[in-house]
């Protein structure tokens, strides 16, 4: 009880900060039901992830394929190989780094991929989508802070890359960043939107739980939010 009584809480909270954010000078400037709310689910207990999905959220977000098919695999086998004809709604985001390896899998499990980067990827998925006859929508991740360590292609290789995708008829709807901790979101949010709007690309995953206050008044679609729904994971000690 106690879960499900702090996750109805979160969750309330979370959604009026969304409805606040669409809000300027009293003013709607966004229509909060273009703002889709991820729950980030990775590493979650499934208890908390089960009690999120009674309280009505329908959309989750994983960063790594094995983590999501333990926990998703685990809440299918409770529902006798039947989660999706429970909730019928229920879509899965992959949010976090694919590698070639990974994609039969991802492909398998996941309604959205967020995380396109590069064209051997690219070319993996859309072989991949073609054996298991599926068509999953994808995002291109923009590496915006142009960050040697971080995931994304490069601002300026977002044309070639796009025309990539197309070619090989991956379903790309838009774009996703990850912002440099030490820099101002806004800027790269702004950034991403440009880049969007440049390229014909509808959709924007940008904004966490510390700023997606901010991502969503510059477009975001998508907001990717883990520690302001579930709280923060505790740390095992060793």
């Amino acid at each position: 009880m106690k879960n499900m009584n702090d996750i109805q809480q979160n969750l309330k909270n979370v959604r009026g900060k969304i409805e606040k954010a669409c809000v300027r000078n009293k003013e709607i400037i966004r229509d909060v039901n273009e703002v889709k709310l991820i729950a980030v689910s990775k590493k979650q207990p499934i208890d908390r992830v089960q009690a999120m999905l009674d309280c009505g959220q329908r959309l989750f977000g994983e960063n790594r394929v094995q983590d999501a098919v333990k926990t998703w695999g685990s809440l299918e086998r409770d529902f006798g190989g039947n989660l999706k004809a429970q909730y019928n709604d229920l879509e899965l985001h992959l949010i976090g780094p694919l590698q070639t390896n990974k994609v039969q899998d991802a492909v398998q499990l996941f309604d959205v991929i967020q995380t396109v980067d590069r064209p051997k990827l690219v070319y993996a998925l859309a072989d991949e989508m073609k054996k298991q006859n599926k068509n999953l929508s994808c995002f291109i991740q923009v590496n915006t802070g142009e960050e040697e360590q971080k995931s994304g292609i490069l601002p300026q290789e977002l044309t070639e890359f796009l025309k990539l995708c197309r070619e090989v008829e991956l379903k790309i709807i838009g774009l996703m960043c990850i912002p440099p901790v030490a820099e101002p979101s806004a800027l790269h949010f702004a950034f991403l939107k440009k880049l969007a709007d440049e390229h014909g690309l509808k959709e924007l995953s940008m904004g966490m739980s510390d700023d997606f206050d901010k991502a969503i008044p510059l477009g975001a679609s998508y907001i990717r939010v883990g520690t302001a729904l579930f709280g923060r994971r505790e740390v095992l000690k060793t």
